[in-house]
């Protein structure tokens, strides 16, 4: 899957930065700049892949101790 980044600005002048293929924290990094240019983040809704990435991270983790 590539990577994307999504910004949809609705008509009251809102604006959502959505980010796909992305795993883990990396949606955050490569969406920082946007959020920056933006201005102050209202909410923050992570998907699924965030949290499947950082179940896969904890469990190598624990693998390795």
């Amino acid at each position: 899957m590539s990577k994307t980044i999504e910004i949809i600005v609705s008509p009251d002048g809102q604006s959502r930065v959505e980010t796909k293929g992305f795993s883990g924290s990396d949606c955050r990094e490569a969406s920082r700049f946007l959020e920056e240019a933006l201005g102050n983040r209202v909410s923050e809704q992570l998907t699924p892949e965030f949290y499947r990435q950082q179940a896969n991270n904890e469990t190598h983790q624990q693998e390795g101790a």
